[in-house]
């Protein structure tokens, strides 16, 4: 599972880890009875309070997106919902406008930005690989 946290978002820690999850979950990218990672397994991989990410979790399983099986893990829910192709740019669209906003804010030109991002997706790239 791929989660970046941002410090710098605005967003508390935990719902990064509930929207980006959620979106894993709506794109398809993690289907119906996959196990999500151990609560301490995916703190340390994000380097967050064991906490943060139990409370994340609580959040998903409360909407109904996971289910937790006692002492076996915690798994996508059957009922969790699928997000069409037209929602995910939707969601997408709106990180946009607030990076872009942001960006104005501190006088940096779209080229900047653009240039910006095709750098950052080749670090992420580089992380996974």
């Amino acid at each position: 599972m791929n989660i970046h946290i941002s410090e710098f978002d605005g967003v508390p820690i935990y719902l990064q880890i509930v929207n980006q999850i959620k979106l894993q979950i709506g794109s398809g990218r993690l289907a119906p009875t996959d196990e999500l990672p151990a609560i301490r397994t995916l703190a340390e991989q994000l380097t967050v309070n064991p906490n943060t990410v139990a409370r994340a979790y609580r959040e998903l399983e409360i909407a109904g997106v996971v289910m937790k099986r006692r002492t076996t893990g915690t798994y996508v829910s059957d009922a969790a919902p699928k997000l069409s192709r037209e929602e995910c740019k939707r969601i997408l669209a709106e990180r946009i406008d607030a990076l872009l906003a942001e960006a104005s804010q501190m006088d940096i030109d779209i080229e900047d930005v653009l240039q910006l991002v095709r750098a950052r997706e080749q670090v992420m790239k580089s992380e996974v690989a």
